[in-house]
Formats: C-alpha cells, structure tokens, sequence
C-alpha cells in the first residue's frame, strides 16, 4: 500500500485562508463564488423525479446505461444513500428501484451476461462492501447478485473499468473496481461474473490522507482519478501500484472550490480525454484535459426552466446519442438542494455544454 502525506492546510481549509484566517470555518457562498474563478451558466434539460428519503441529504451519485438499440430507452441508477437505488428512465421518471440498503455511489457496466451494477455499500460503516445487481434493460427492474467485500472503513465511492477477458463466446464477464473508502484507502477488486456466479480477487491498494469518494478511470490511458474532499484531485498509474499518487488538481478555491466531489470523464477518440469535477463548494463544475491537467473552464447549471443545482456530490458523463435533446451525450448532476424540496437528479446536453464553453 502507498501512502504519503496531502498538502498542509495550516490547521485550516484553504476556504478559511481565503477569508479571514481560520477565524470562521465556514467561509459565506457568496464570497466563495467571488473568489472562484468564472463559470458559465447552463440550463437543465431535463430532471428526476425526486429520491424517496424527504428532508435529507440523501440522493447522492448517478450511473447510466446507453440503449445502443434505442438511445432514449436508457437507463439511469441514482442512489438515495439512506435506502438503496432508483432507476428513471431518461424522462426522470422512476422505473424501478431496490431499497435494500444504505448505497452510497454507482457505477456498472455492461457486458455478454447483462448489465451489473456496482453500489459502494456502506450499511455497515466498519467493513465496506460492493452491492451487486443485475439490472434488466427492458423492465428496469435491479435483481441482487452479489456482496463484495472491500476491506475495513465505510464504503464511500466506486468506480469500474472493463478488464481484459478471454476471447471467446461464453467466457465471463471481467472488470476491475475501484472502492473509494471514507478514510482514504483505494482499493482495487478484480471482478469476473457468469450466469450469476461472481468471482472476486482483490489487487493493489493506495492511501490518501484524508476523506475521498469521487472516483473514475481514464478509458484512453487507464489512469485513475480520485477525489480527496479537502486537497484536490490525485491521479494513480495503475500499472504501477508502487507508485506514488500524483497531485492532478488542487483545491484551490480558483478552479476547485472544496469539497471536491464527483468525477466524471468525456473520452474523445484521437484524443486526450477530458475530466470533469464537480466544485462542491462554489456549486459549479470544473473541466480538465486529462494529459496537461489544463482548465479548460467551468460551468454551472442554472438558468432555464427548471431549477440549478447546490453541492452537488455526484455526477456522470457519457458521449454518444441519448435520444432527443442529448445527441450528444448527457452529464447528470445529483442537486442538493432541488429548489427547497427532496433531492434529485439534473439532466444536462453535453453539446449545451461544450457551446457554453466554446469547445
């Protein structure tokens, strides 16, 4: 396991340098957004129906399913972390749910054996696990598969990437997951699953100094990028598990304004990919290319019809159709606050976005 020291704070959070010392510790929005360097506003496009547990911080992380036969039939997995899973339909309306523990992030991934579904379990806070289910394209409905130790501490974030599998029909479903765990541990589990038998080998691991959650891959290099709530964004070679975490971005109450929570990645063929994050303390959404860790700007999602969106944890991005409206791809924003009512889900154009920011 590699460990190593995060940035010193002074015995504060760079939120209180920016303002008055470590004076107050909670550092007025207003002043935070003034500090923060500019974001675009963008409208919602659209928005889920809210998660069930009312009056409390409790939707959390979306993940979605592209139909390739029918682009506006796909699916959207959100967590409520004080019951279990909904899945909306790209209308925002629930299709189907599993209430069946305390879910803290998502992620799946679509293989020859169906669409597995990958939940940071944290319904026990001293030894984390991954829920498994199965979820069914055409009814929506989530079928238990499996629980996944992922070793001591509170499950927290979750991220997969497909690994390599053998080539021929039949042969079971491979991916590699990354558990996020509260107190900073990232912990990879080799995952492999066939007619609903799961296998799982757990690989290296890495230790950050303080609380992370968001977590995602670079499908372009491998990398994997993980949010420390408090420091900034790190980046791991996972082919070299001795390695280091490197410093990616700072929360620096410029382009990052902390927590930095969810994570998000735009691959692009021929091309560096493109990592979003979401800038918690400022409610915006910061943009990075992924090889030169360049600002390629931010964003917030306001204006329009419905309402923006306030510390947001999670999100997701996928390029490709998605039906009417998000042809080319949609990013998905978890909405703390929804207007003053239950927690939901914001839907986003992507090519809104990339017009906003002229990319």
């Amino acid at each position: 396991m590699i460990a190593f020291p995060r940035i010193a704070l002074l015995g504060c959070s760079l939120l209180a340098l920016v303002a008055t010392g470590c004076a107050s510790r909670e550092v007025p929005l207003a002043t935070r957004i003034a500090n923060a360097l500019p974001a675009t506003d963008v409208a919602a496009a659209r928005e889920t129906d809210p998660v069930g547990t009312a009056n409390a911080d409790a939707a959390d992380d979306p993940a979605i399913w592209r139909n390739p036969d029918n682009p506006a039939a796909s699916l959207i997995v959100g967590t409520d972390k004080k019951a279990g899973l909904y899945v909306y339909g790209m209308d925002g309306k629930v299709r189907g749910s599993s209430l069946t523990g305390r879910y803290n992030n998502v992620a799946l991934q679509a293989g020859e054996h169906g669409i597995v579904v990958i939940a940071s379990d944290r319904t026990d806070p001293v030894n984390s696990k991954l829920a498994l289910f199965l979820l069914d394209p055409v009814t929506a409905a989530l079928t238990p598969l499996a629980s996944v130790p992922s070793g001591p501490g509170e499950g927290y974030g979750v991220c997969v990437a497909p690994a390599p599998s053998i080539a021929m029909v039949g042969a079971a479903d491979a991916m590699t997951v990354y558990a996020a765990i509260k107190d900073g541990s990232v912990r990879q589990i080799r995952i492999s699953h066939k007619q609903g038998q799961v296998e799982h080998q757990m690989g290296a691991s890495w230790k950050l100094a303080t609380q992370i959650e968001g977590c995602v891959i670079d499908p372009a290099t491998g990398s994997l990028f993980v949010g420390e709530e408090d420091a900034g964004i790190w980046k791991i070679d996972v082919a070299r598990p001795d390695a280091a975490p490197g410093l990616f971005a700072a929360a620096d109450g410029k382009a990052l304004v902390a927590d930095v929570e969810g994570l998000a990645i735009a691959a692009r063929e021929g091309a560096s990919s493109w990592l979003v994050a979401s800038s918690q303390g400022d409610n915006a959404y910061a943009v990075f290319d992924t090889t030169t860790g360049r600002l390629l700007g931010r964003f917030r999602i306001n204006g329009g019809a419905l309402d923006g969106t306030s510390e947001t944890d999670g999100i997701e991005l996928a390029t490709g159709d998605f039906g009417p409206g998000f042809e080319q791809g949609v990013f998905i924003a978890q909405d703390g606050d929804n207007g003053g009512g239950t927690q939901n889900f914001k839907l986003v154009s992507w090519a809104a976005i990339l017009a906003a920011l002229g990319l």
